[in-house]
Parts: C-alpha cells; structure tokens; sequence
C-alpha cells in the first residue's frame, strides 16, 4: 500500500509533562496549557549506532508494555523509478513478504506464529518501509525475517512469485481506481509535477509497466535498491541499546553493502500558467479542487504553510468552514490541507458544492477567501487554535511505539528525510514560532503562483486507471545528485550515535529463532464509582502519557432509529456538533481548538457515544465541554439546514461507493426490514426521512435515548478515580432523568428465513466487483463466541486464511477478501466481502463456495492452522492493549457483552485449550453454503454472464435511498 509523510506524526510525550512549569501546573480551565510548553515536553528519547556494512540503527526504550516494534526503512520510492518502470518499488514490497532463502514461506505465517500485531509495508514516492510490533520474546525472529529479506532474498523470487504479486497489485490498483475519486492520484501527480519530474507518475504505477516487468528487472531492482546502505533500522519499545547492538550485529551484520544510491533531482514546479480541467466520476455532487505544487518536508517554510492552510480549511471553525459552509451555505463541505513529500509536496483546497448551486459560483466564492486570506493572513488565536488542536490531534497516537504512526515512524522519517532522528522537535519548535505575518507572508509566496483547478462533476467516468500512473519519457531527461545531504559518514553529529557495531559472526539462518520468555497479558485494573445522579463510571488508570480519553455510552446505537425515520440518529449527531444553548457553532468549535481537545458524537448498530481526548492539563474545561455538548445542544433550526444537507450529500456518496452499497443491499435482505438490525447499517437512513426530519423529531430522539439512567462513563487516562469522579459531578452530577421509562428497542422479532439468490447491482465501467455473502447466526454477540471466531480465522478472518490465500495468493484475482462475526449486541452475521476483478467475479463464487464446502466438510482444521491462530491469538494480546484507547475500546466491550472485568486475561487458557474437534464443530453448525445471500456490485454487462452458470437465482437489486 502507499502512504505519505504525516507533518510531526505521532510523538511521545515524556512525564515531565506534568510538572512542565507553572504555566502547566496553574492552567485553569480559562487558560489552556501553553503551546510553547506542550511543545517542549514532547520528546522521544534516543540512541543509534552504525554497523560496517552502512546500516543505521535507531533504539528507542519505552518500557510500559512488553513489546517492541520493528521498523525497517529503504530509501526507495516510486520517484526512484526510470521510465518504464512505474511501479517497481510498491511491486516489491508485495514480493519481499512472499518469503527468503532462510524463511520459504510467507511472512505473515511466521509474524502471527509469534502475535505480531501492527504489522504490514507501505511504499510512497520517497521511500518503501516494513513494520512488526512483536513480544520482546519474538525479537530475534522478527530480526531474523528483516534480515533475510535484506540480505538473502534473491533465491526466493521466482517467476510463479512475480506473477502472482504483479496480479495482486494490479488488483490493488483497480481497487482503488474503483472508488469515487479514485482517479484523483493521477490528476494530482500528472498535472502538478511535468513530465520527466520524479513525482509525475503514481506510486502505483502503470499496468502496462507492471505487465512487463521480468524476473531480470525485479532481481535487477533489489539489488541496485536493498543494500543495508540505504536503509534505517529502529527498534522502539522493551529493549535497550546494550541488547539491540548484539543482536543487530549478529543478524545484519553479515549483509554486504550495496550499491550508493543516487537521489533523483527534484525541484518544486510551479506551473507555467493557470491550468483548468473537468473530469467526471460516480460521485453525489460537483468537487471544486485548486492545487499548487508547495516545499518538502525539510524546507524551513513548510510548518508555517501548513499552520496557515489549516487556518483557511483545516480547522473546524476555519475560514472557508465559516464563510462558505457556515454563513454563506453553497458548499456543503470544504477542506484544505498540505500534504509534503520529501522534496516536494502539494497543497489542496476543495469545495463540494452544495446541490441546486452553480458551481461556477461556488469557483467564484471558493477564489475570492483564498485572495482574502492572502490578503489578510492568520490571526494569532487561529494559530494558537491550529497548533493546540494539531497537538491534540497528534498526542492521541503517542502511545503507540510503531504500526503506521508511532514512536518508531517518526524517528525513521528524521532519520531518512533529515539526516536527523529528532526533526519533529525542528518542526515542532517552528509549530510553536509562528507568527501570523510569517504564515500570510509563505502562504501568499506559494498559493498566488498559477493553480491547477480541477472540477470533478457527476456523471458517468469517460476513462478509467487501467492506462493511468505511468511516467512519460518525453522532456528532458532527470539529472540525478549526490545522496550525500541525507547520508555522511559522521552520521553521530546529528544524534547521539553511539558509535559502529560490528558483526563478530554470522547468524545460524537454519531455522526460525525459539520464541522466549513471552508474558502474560496485564490488563489495567478497573475501578469503579457512581456520579450523584448513578450514572455509573469505569475507570483505568494510564500514566504513560499526560492525556485522558472518556466515552459516554448509552444504549441507542442505530438500532434506535425509528425504522419510518431511519438516518435520525445520524442527523441529530451532526446538529449536536453544530453548539450548545450557550456556544454557536463557531464557538462550539474554536472552544474545542483552544484546549487541543476531540469531542465527537458517533453510533454503532447498539452504542451512541460521546467520545472526548483532552490533554491532562485541560481535562476539567474539556470536560465540562464534553457535558455541555452531551446536555445542551441547540439543535438550531438554521443549522439544521445546512448539516441536513450535508447528510444528503454523505448519503448519496454512499449509494455511489460500491462497498457500501453493497452493505446497504444486504443487511436489510438478511434480516428483514422490520428487525432493528435491518436497516443500512452506516446509519445514514434514506433521502425520504433525511428531508422530512423536524428540529422537534431531533430533540425529541436526544431526550428519549441521550439520559443519564441509559448511560455509563468510560475515562482511561492519566488520572485518578477520585479525581476525575470530582470533575465529572461537576459537569453530570446535576444532570437528571427524565420521570418516563427508559426505551427499549425491540430485538424480538422475527428474521426471514434465508431465501438463497445473488441480487446484482450494475455499476457500469467497473473495473472490480464487490462480492459480499452472508446469514444471520443464530448467536449473539454476548454468547461465548471464541472457538467460531478462531475457526473463522482460519477459513476467512486473516491475512493467511484459506479464502484469502486463494484468491489473493495463489489466484492473484483480489487485493484481498476476508470473511467476519460481527459484533452486534443481538443476533449476529457471518458474511465474507471479496472484491476481485471484474473479469473473475463469477469464478471467484465458486472459489470461496468450494473453499466453504470443505472446510465444514472434511477439510476441517488442521494440526497447523491451530497451532498458527492459538499462538497468535495468545501472544497478541499484550501488544492489543498497548494505548489507552485499547484499553477504553476493551473496557467498553466488557460492559456492552455484560463480561467479567478480568475477561481478557482468561482468554490465552481459552484459546490453549481449543482443539481442532471444537472450532470443526463450531464451523459446522454456524456455517453453511446453502443458505447464504450474495450481493453483487459490478458492471452487469461483464458480471451477469458469469453468474448465471452459478445455479443461483439472480435478481437485480438497487440500494435503498
């Protein structure tokens, strides 16, 4: 997958936090903790060391849960690419899990075995990277697969390899390009960056590239690219530098440097003059996009551009937001934002229209903020309030140690970009620096040179992706430079590199290192209390980092919607978030700003809740909030226009997003449209309800189910019980029920017997088909459901199931399909989604129909695929509840399934005393072929013809709306 550089993402927070200085000791709920003195306490302590052959090892310790996480960092990206061959570096990284010369296999086998979690690989235009969070007793078999795969790969690649990966990503890219707006990559990359630029083609490449890419050219592509030179190694977690040196030499020190790798020239374009373009795509309402090519990450006037494009369109309460959304209706949503690539970058502004508006007027408006905010340039309190809320925003991943955004990312990204591990602390001391006239001053010099404007309008696509993402070899050709402004040989004068490993022996490759001492999950101690009202809270305590998250839960969820009314819980939701009787909606939102806090209402099938993440120092003015948001909304009635129309744009993107249309189709279909659980289950309702809803329906709805004797409190954070108790009487204690009887929702009634068909949905032009099978259970969520679970992840749950591996791994048909038990409280489905291409659709039916058949026939679990989900399940639970929003998503699930609070740390003696005999059995009487439901979204030109040779009845179907 390809994934961009995030501006200082995640961070860790040291615990001098707390006691950062008086400014933070005496913050008040009117004074919000400094932005000066929340940037100085962020810090992520580290040391590195260089070995021989050229690779460079970053240690981070961070004790507070035994794992540690793996991050291996190349320095080669799509921008590293030749003409002729778009797409090699994300190819790659497909290939390198496909197994090495020590380790045949797949990856993915060895990293479950262990309980690895986070674990995958992304490519962008400036690098490719790797990634495993694994118990600390598995580090020397994760070191030992990154090892192979760096240094003993080439004998594992084979053509059979090349050509199923060269199909699975083309899969990828068709999936991709499927989804509305799914050909914007190409429009963004072709039109800012000319021809012969290395950001001009898409990561993703072309087919045509990728079609002709031989086993010479791959093997050709790891060698130039894969040498330990060119890569970074952190390791951030439960391990210290004394540990991290004997192992990192014994298993990387042996590899042989590879060759210097040249960094492709790249300069930031601007564009000759303005450049207009409309497009067409299966989309709800007209986009108006402007677009400039802006500095890379390393360019002192990238933070600044960024602080002043989220004053524009990045903040709740941001200019356009409040002008053209808010004051002036004739948009229903607009953004803006930077996005910066490592040389180069590109930032974005939109505008989706609102329906029944010219959106040659919408252009107008769009052009005439844009010119006034380079006129008049950022307050001061729109930068205080986009740097507390980037914070806020940022902090809440601080936790984490690596995956896509932790500790380990932000280091690597220092270290491969800057020539410098710690850069977020440079950016982060220009967050706090901002002036407004610096902000005016870089935004006028960026964002006044010719813009690219792109329209994408409704309507039938007239191209599609499949000759799209490749480079052009017209133009002058790129020149390459020297890499020495990333890489010297002093790499210890900018960190405290600890000086050279050497390899003192080679590894003993003969067979995959013993797991050891792994321990026990601990899962934080619940305590509990009651508010003077019952409202009943569940707390634990997290000290790792100065934040505190808090969920009010009350049993509502989408369930509740009246089913003549359905999209009235989404619709009132989105009006709370529009002020309280006391604060409109732009002051709603700037309060929320100024403290960096996330306060945000949502729904499930069964839960609504009322979600807020505050900084320590500012948890009692959150708080208070929080409950003003929760008691007091103003339900508007002017608002209620505007987020009316909102919703009705968010529900016709959805009757256009072929994954959920397909969800819209079957849920109604499998339970019945009188059931609860038998309504489109995003929440979003249909057109009809959406445009007859009334402000007193809306308030009414929040006084029925939003009271506090249908509620519970769920705090994790840095706190006590008696504390934040204090503080949450303040802002509930005096919150009262209502004298009428709590609702009910009524789960009692009957589910249609499964009438087994394929209802088809015909999206023409598609060049993937989204199939999605399934039943109702005759199980609830709250059952004792562990041993259909782990059965569910061999045939379909996981990476390495059996529905996956066939359709992804061996046929190459699917970027990947995976088959789930969902969560509800009641009755429970079971339903498999495969998108696969469109050509396959038909084939791929019979595929999983015979992969089902066996695997509830005589093929039931093997010895192997025991052993694989019982080590995995075991051993992932420590790094499951690594975060304090782990723990609050856990905490909430013991409530919801009424489990007993120590229930997570039964679970490893569940799963070790499974057998095979009992998920065969559990599979066996829960799943069947016979009586599922199929639904179909496709181009039925291409798809029908291959379905009716299945033996089942095929009906066309449309989403309700």
């Amino acid at each position: 997958m390809t994934r961009f550089h995030r501006f200082a993402v995640a961070l860790a927070v040291s615990t001098s936090l707390v006691a950062a200085g008086p400014a933070l000791a005496k913050a008040k709920e009117a004074q919000p903790a400094p932005i000066s003195e929340l940037v100085k306490a962020v810090d992520i302590p580290y040391q590195s060391f260089t070995l021989d052959n050229g690779l460079r090892v970053i240690v981070h310790e961070d004790h507070k849960a035994p794992v540690v996480a793996v991050s291996v960092w190349y320095r080669v990206g799509s921008k590293h690419e030749p003409a002729g061959k778009t797409g090699f570096a994300h190819l790659f990284e497909h290939l390198m899990f496909n197994g090495s010369e020590n380790s045949p296999g797949d990856f993915f086998e060895p990293l479950q075995q262990v309980g690895a979690t986070d674990f995958n690989g992304t490519t962008n235009t400036d690098r490719t990277n790797y990634f495993e969070t694994v118990p600390t007793g598995a580090l020397d078999r994760a070191l030992f697969l990154e090892s192979d795969r760096m240094g003993h790969l080439l004998g594992a690649v084979t053509q059979e390899k090349l050509d199923n990966q060269r199909g699975v990503v083309q899969n990828e890219k068709r999936q991709g390009d499927n989804n509305p707006y799914g050909l914007l990559r190409y429009e963004i990359f072709e039109n800012l960056f000319p021809k012969g630029h290395p950001y001009h083609h898409s990561t993703i490449g072309s087919m045509t590239d990728l079609n002709t890419a031989s086993l010479a050219d791959v093997k050709k592509w790891f060698t130039d690219n894969y040498g330990p030179n060119n890569a970074v190694l952190v390791l951030a977690g439960d391990i210290d530098l004394a540990t991290a040196k004997t192992k990192v030499a014994e298993w990387f020190g042996d590899i042989p440097r590879g060759p210097e790798v040249k960094a492709p020239q790249a300069a930031v374009p601007t564009l000759p003059a303005p450049l207009a373009k409309e497009v067409k795509d299966l989309i709800p309402t007209t986009r108006i996009y402007r677009m400039w090519a802006i500095p890379g990450l390393n360019d002192p006037e990238s933070v600044p551009l960024q602080m002043a494009t989220a004053v524009l369109g990045g903040l709740s309460s941001s200019r356009l937001d409040n002008a053209l959304v808010r004051k002036d209706p004739v948009a229903v949503s607009v953004a803006a934002f930077a996005q910066t690539l490592e040389d180069a970058g590109f930032l974005i502004v939109q505008a989706d229209v609102k329906p029944g508006v010219d959106p040659k007027v919408v252009g107008e408006k769009l052009d005439a903020q844009i010119a006034d905010f380079l006129a008049t340039g950022p307050t001061a309190d729109e930068l205080q309030r986009a740097a507390a809320s980037y914070l806020g925003g940022t902090i809440s991943g601080l936790e984490s140690v690596g995956g896509f955004g932790g500790k380990a990312v932000t280091l690597a990204e220092g270290a491969l970009y800057s020539n410098d591990p710690a850069y977020y602390k440079t950016e982060l001391d220009r967050l706090a620096k901002v002036t407004p006239e610096q902000a005016k001053a870089v935004a006028d010099k960026w964002m006044s040179r010719p813009a690219f404007s792109l329209t994408y309008s409704p309507g039938e696509r007239t191209e599609g992706g499949e000759n799209r993402g490749g480079a052009f070899t017209e133009g002058k050709p790129v020149a390459a430079v020297s890499p020495d402004r990333y890489w010297n040989a002093a790499l210890g004068d900018v960190g405290p590199d600890t000086g050279v490993g050497t390899a003192t022996s080679i590894a003993d490759r003969s067979q995959l290192p013993a797991v050891m001492d792994l321990k026990a999950l601990e899962f934080p101690a619940t305590e509990r209390a009651k508010l003077k009202n019952g409202m009943e809270v569940v707390f634990a305590r997290r000290t790792a980092v100065p934040t505190v998250q808090v969920a009010v839960s009350f049993d509502a969820g989408y369930a509740a919607d009246p089913h003549n009314a359905l999209g009235t819980q989404s619709l009132m939701l989105s009006l709370m978030d529009e002020g309280t009787t006391s604060k409109d909606s732009i002051a709603f939102a700037e309060a929320k700003e100024r403290l960096g806090a996330q306060i945000d209402g949502s729904a499930n099938a069964d839960e609504t809740v009322f979600s807020l993440f505050a900084l320590k120092p500012n948890l009692s003015a959150s708080l208070g909030l929080l409950a003003d948001y929760i008691r007091n909304p103003a339900f508007d009635g002017k608002e209620l226009e505007r987020v009316r129309a909102q919703q009705l744009n968010r529900l016709n993107a959805e009757l256009n997003n072929p994954n959920a249309i397909a969800s819209r189709v079957l849920m109604p279909v499998l339970y019945g449209a009188d059931h609860p659980y038998g309504i489109p289950p995003s929440g979003l309702g249909n057109e009809a309800a959406v445009k007859a809803a009334t402000r007193d329906q809306l308030a009414a709805f929040h006084q029925t189910w939003i009271r506090p004797d249908n509620a519970r409190i769920f705090v994790v954070g840095d706190t006590t019980l008696k504390d934040v108790t204090k503080q949450l009487d303040a802002a509930f204690g005096d919150w009262k029920a209502p004298k009428t009887a709590k609702p009910e929702k009524h789960f009692e009634i009957a589910i249609p017997k499964p009438q087994p068909r394929i209802l088809l949905v015909d999206r023409p032009k598609s060049p993937q088909s989204i199939i999605i099978a399934g039943k109702v259970l005759d199980v609830k969520g709250g059952d004792d459901l562990e041993v259909l679970r782990q059965a569910n992840d061999i045939f379909g749950g996981s990476f390495l199931s059996r529905f996956n591996m066939n359709l992804r791994e061996t046929k190459g048909w699917s970027y990947g399909v995976r088959s789930r038990v969902s969560g509800e409280a009641d009755r429970v489905t079971w339903v498999a989604v495969a998108p696969v291409q469109a050509d396959r659709t038909g084939d791929s039916i019979r595929e999983f129909q015979k992969e089902l058949t066996a695997f509830i026939g005589d093929k039931g679990v093997t010895a192997e695929e025991l052993e694989r989900t019982t080590n995995g399940s075991v051993r992932e639970l420590p790094g499951s509840f690594e975060t304090s929003g782990d723990v609050l998503g856990g905490l909430r699930a013991i409530a919801k399934y009424h489990r007993p609070d120590n229930y997570y740390e039964t679970l490893p003696a569940k799963y070790e005393a499974m057998t095979a005999e009992e998920l065969d059995a559990a599979a066996r009487k829960e799943l069947s072929t016979g009586d599922l439901v199929y639904v179909v979204v496709g181009d039925a030109a291409v798809v029908k013809p291959q379905l009716d040779g299945l033996g089942l009845p095929v009906e066309t179907a449309k989403p309700a709306n």
